[in-house]
């Protein structure tokens, strides 16, 4: 596979309607997205030679994803403001290109704002996972 554009990850928050769209945040340069699964340890007297056993199939999935980037003050800052003072769980979609789409519940775990007085304003955001998550490859 070729390499891909960093610049193509990206963040998408619903607008809540019906039907739904997407607006990517304006001004994120930086994106990390993170899965993880703490597996479940089924070691016993029987494991053989002590040797730690884990439990295919169950555990605790989740994604976390952080951006950060400059501040725009666009429609997509609007929307993540206010899911983020109601304390709303958003859907969310997470574009990783040559890969696919992530789409699902998130909530706004950190949302932070930042500048030097000879810079620009900053803008840093982390989403956790809140339910279950659609993959779909990319075509």
């Amino acid at each position: 596979m070729a390499g891909q554009k960093g610049r193509d990850v990206l963040i998408k928050i619903s607008d809540g309607g019906s039907p739904e769209a997407f607006t990517t945040l304006a001004g994120v340069r930086t994106t990390e997205i993170e899965l993880n699964q703490r597996p479940v340890d089924a070691t016993s007297a029987d494991s053989p030679d002590g040797w730690r056993e884990l439990l295919a199939g169950v555990g605790l999935r989740a994604m976390r994803v952080r951006g950060r980037g400059l501040f725009k003050d666009a429609a997509s800052d609007a929307r993540m403001r206010s899911v983020f003072f109601a304390g709303e769980i958003a859907r969310w979609t997470l574009v990783v290109p040559g890969l696919g789409s992530f789409v699902g519940p998130f909530q706004i775990a950190q949302l932070s704002w930042g500048g030097t007085h000879d810079g620009e304003a900053t803008l840093a955001v982390e989403l956790q996972s809140a339910g279950e998550l659609a993959f779909e490859v990319a075509a």
